[in-house]
């Protein structure tokens, strides 16, 4: 199956931001695009948009003059519905409203040609409901841009139940031809970003209601351990609370409310409380110009302990041992027992294993890192138990390393490891159940939402029972459902093990 011919016209309904960018997309390509509104105005407009944007890339150099006199020459308005007659394909970037949509196509069909691809961005609603009045559903599918749909190269082509399996082929390849990297999904909901990205938000969201630490802390931790551009906090600010939190009561009400998705009652509570994030002036942060930046917390200077035994393998962070030798801290170690680092005054230094270090005697943990040779900030957490020295010998060891130390609460999983074990459980778990390959996931997550691995690239690196373990003492610690690991994960870890 190819791709839609440049010689064909591609048809875009709807003139605002998404839609003037879809439409900027497939004109550059060398189609010619035909943008309807139902305000003949917005259209106009939106036509007037992308012609300008396209004079400046030439005025830049990023268009000879030539091609951007020739792609402005081919897009125009749609003054009706019946103008997108000889449309090759026809996407719809309206109001998020069902009714809307389906009303839409259904005209749709009566216009255009029996070959012609139908397809909705949508980023929440059933495409195989979109399509289910359809005469012709099998030409009919999701192409899901993100905005701005010009710059980012993620597009999910999303089949629905009637898709034929060639229509969503030809979809593919005509986006690929457009210089985007599309990527394979089923018509589950929110499709692969918006399903597998909840614990990044959800997560971080627990740990501040468990009153673990604060925004500016979960986010710094997520970005300077984690690898993370921004922090959720920061993100759903950016974003809007309000549409950030209609997404997961979307998906969490179209997974019949299961507890893997849960919304969280402190971003409701903002939500009710008009703080939206910055186009408010206020969400989790203050905004403005008399604003003050939150800051993380950051412990204070701590004497590093002269020298640690290693017990055991540190597994994902077994790279610190050559971090403590290279800042002169003298290390021994020992095959039997652990993982853990001793530390002199008898106390452990444990990675994140979903327990809680009030169980222990004497114990400290330290959260996952990305990579912590490169991590500028580290999270530690104790217990109500653990000695004064302990966590000033933790404290002190990782500021010989370099690192910032946040100290948080009691909070099993810490912060970036609960949060990477569950995006590596929905990952498994998505792709079981025939939603996408564990490849397009990655990429998906990857160019999407921009993380620094994608969670199938996590599993690998963190081995196959290192998430499973994880999730498994949270869910002893958080009964419930939320954390019980996934059979896929459970599975994933025997089919590893045979190879």
């Amino acid at each position: 199956m190819t791709a839609i011919e440049r010689s064909r016209t591609v048809a875009v309904v709807g003139a605002g931001t998404m839609g003037q960018g879809i439409a900027q997309v497939a004109l550059l390509a060398g189609h010619r695009v035909l943008i309807y509104d139902i305000n003949a105005e917005l259209a106009a407009g939106g036509v007037g948009i992308v012609q300008d944007r396209v004079d400046r890339m030439a005025a830049k150099g990023r268009l000879d003059p030539a091609g951007a006199e020739d792609a402005i020459g081919r897009i125009g308005a749609a003054s009706a519905l019946a103008d997108l007659a000889g449309a090759a394909l026809v996407i719809e970037a309206v109001v998020e409203d069902a009714g809307v949509k389906r009303a839409l196509f259904g005209a749709l069909e009566e216009v255009v040609a029996p070959d012609a691809l139908l397809a909705t961005n949508t980023s929440s609603l059933s495409v195989t409901e979109l399509a289910a009045g359809l005469a012709h559903p099998g030409r009919f599918l999701g192409l899901h841009f993100f905005n701005p749909a010009p710059l980012l190269p993620l597009v999910e082509v999303v089949s629905g139940f009637a898709t034929d399996p060639a229509a969503a082929e030809r979809a593919y390849r005509t986006v690929l031809g457009w210089g985007k990297t599309p990527v394979r999904c089923a018509d589950t909901p929110g499709f692969i970003v918006n399903r597998i990205a909840r614990p990044f938000y959800a997560e971080a969201f627990a740990v501040y209601e468990e009153q673990g630490a604060d925004p500016a802390t979960i986010d710094a931790v997520l970005r300077e351990c984690g690898g993370f551009k921004m922090g959720p906090f920061q993100l759903t600010d950016l974003i809007g609370q309000d549409v950030n939190e209609a997404v997961t009561r979307s998906v969490w009400e179209s997974f019949f409310r299961s507890p893997k998705f849960t919304p969280s009652l402190a971003q409701r509570r903002l939500v009710q409380s008009g703080r939206l994030g910055r186009k408010s002036g206020h969400g989790w942060f203050p905004y403005g110009p008399d604003a003050e930046a939150a800051a993380p917390h950051t412990a204070g200077p701590e004497d590093a302990p002269e020298k640690v035994t290693v017990v055991g393998d540190l597994g994902p962070a077994a790279g610190l041992v050559e971090l403590l030798e290279e800042a002169g801290i003298a290390v021994t170690s020992t095959e039997h027992g652990g993982p853990y680092i001793q530390l002199p005054g008898e106390g452990q230094l444990v990675l994140a294993d979903g327990k809680t270090s009030i169980e222990f005697a004497d114990v400290v943990y330290f959260d996952l890192a990305l990579d912590y040779r490169g991590a500028t900030r580290i999270a530690l957490s104790a217990g109500a138990d653990t000695s004064e020295r302990t966590l000033a010998e933790a404290v002190g060891l990782f500021q010989k390393l370099g690192k910032q130390v946040s100290v948080i609460g009691d909070v099993p999983g810490m912060i970036v490891a609960r949060t990477v074990a569950m995006l590596i459980d929905l990952t498994a778990d998505a792709v079981a159940r025939g939603a996408a390959t564990a490849e397009d996931i990655d990429t998906a997550m990857r160019l999407g939402v921009n993380y620094p691995l994608g969670p199938s690239e996590w599993h690998g690196r963190l081995g196959r029972d290192w998430a499973y373990d994880l999730l498994h003492h949270l869910d002893e610690r958080c009964p419930g459902g939320r954390y019980a690991p996934s059979l896929a994960l459970f599975k994933l870890g025997y089919a590893e093990d045979a190879e």
